[in-house]
């Protein structure tokens, strides 16, 4: 399976991304049931769209996702993918902004756990705003 993400990836980005750079295009779109139908692939329509929105994807060829249209599954051949082009510091940027936002995750994650997790801290405050009442007369 690994392989054929690769091979997903591969293609798009020579089929797709290299053209539009050569092009001085700013913006690119991929359908995936165009990537799905070129590459001969069977019932793979999910590893098209996982490959053309993972995040190794998106940085190793320095895209952004601008808008993605498709069915409301999010997966399917009608998938319709247009990135953004960036340049190396648009995209160390980016990179920068998703590493700070994971952080301060990380930081929520950290307090929820010194407080019992996050469920507990639910019903922590659940019981502390209802008080003793029984869930019927809430």
């Amino acid at each position: 399976m690994e392989r054929s993400v690769d091979t997903i990836r591969s293609y798009a980005v020579k089929q797709y991304v290299a053209v539009a750079r050569r092009k001085g295009e700013k913006r690119v779109r991929i359908m995936a049931g165009d990537v799905h139908r070129a590459l001969k692939l069977k019932n793979r329509v999910p590893n098209v769209c996982n490959a053309l929105t993972s995040r190794i994807f998106l940085e190793q060829n320095h895209l952004a996702i601008e808008d993605v249209s498709g069915p409301p599954s999010g997966m399917g051949t009608r998938m319709i993918y247009t990135y953004c082009l960036l340049d190396e510091k648009e995209s160390r940027a980016e990179a920068t902004e998703t590493l700070s936002f994971e952080r301060l995750r990380g930081l929520l994650k950290e307090s929820l756990q010194s407080l019992g997790g996050g469920e507990a801290f639910l019903r922590a405050e659940r019981h502390r705003f209802y008080g003793h009442r029984p869930p019927e007369e809430r």
